[in-house]
């Protein structure tokens, strides 16, 4: 363990799902109010750069973070071949659910809420494990896929933030379509001039923003 900034602790975890063990990174300012976990999109990792922008944002606003990665280091070698892993949402939501066991019984986390912050297809898999296990108080999906999600996503309940990007238009029609679906709480923010990765100057930071005064309002 070491401290980032002397009010931030990282650990460096590994977290055992079935046979398989996942990385992940936590870091838990001290006095947080809440942990966000992250499901990365297809073809990431808990290396995302944009995911990690977020989640510095959060942790200065006083949210503990876990990134991880949703697929083994074998299993991520062969979805680059054949990237049928990224969208098994189903596979992807079991080992979100398994994580959120793993962080509510870690010792410095077990009493924290949780929330959950999906990009792309992690994002579909946010919000069916949220259907499935009702321990997330709040979900964030970043230029998500939610539609991917189906008919789970009227279990959801939960509220919801859908954040797209202004010029993302594809994405921005499913995110609609995905809204009709859900029962509980939900809004859907467009960020102007932004595309779908959120590349262009200050879109990331509004993100950002956005996420983490969503997550200050309900884990509380």
């Amino acid at each position: 363990m070491k401290v980032l900034d002397s009010k931030i602790q990282e650990n460096s975890v590994t977290m055992p799902v079935g046979a398989r063990r996942l990385a992940g990174d936590l870091r838990t300012p001290v006095g947080a109010t809440g942990m966000v976990i992250f499901a990365h999109g297809s073809g990431s990792s808990r290396f995302s750069p944009r995911n990690q922008s977020v989640a510095r944002n959060l942790q200065e606003h006083g949210l503990g973070t876990l990134l991880f990665d949703l697929l083994t280091e074998a299993e991520e070698r062969q979805d680059s071949y054949t990237a049928h892993l990224r969208f098994d949402i189903s596979l992807l939501a079991e080992r979100l659910i398994a994580v959120t066991n793993w962080i509510s019984q870690h010792e410095t986390t077990h009493d924290l809420p949780l929330g959950y912050f999906g990009s792309s297809t992690g994002a579909a898999a946010a919000l069916v494990a949220a259907a499935m296990d009702h321990r997330a108080r709040a979900i964030v999906s970043r230029g998500g896929r939610p539609d991917l999600a189906g008919e789970d996503l009227g279990h959801v309940r939960a509220p919801v933030l859908l954040i797209v990007g202004e010029n993302d238009g594809e994405v921005i029609e499913l995110n609609e379509r995905a809204r009709e679906k859900l029962k509980c709480k939900n809004s859907i923010s467009v960020i102007p001039r932004a595309t779908h990765l959120f590349e262009e100057p200050g879109a990331l930071e509004e993100v950002s923003r956005l996420a983490a005064e969503f997550f200050a309002q309900h884990l509380k």
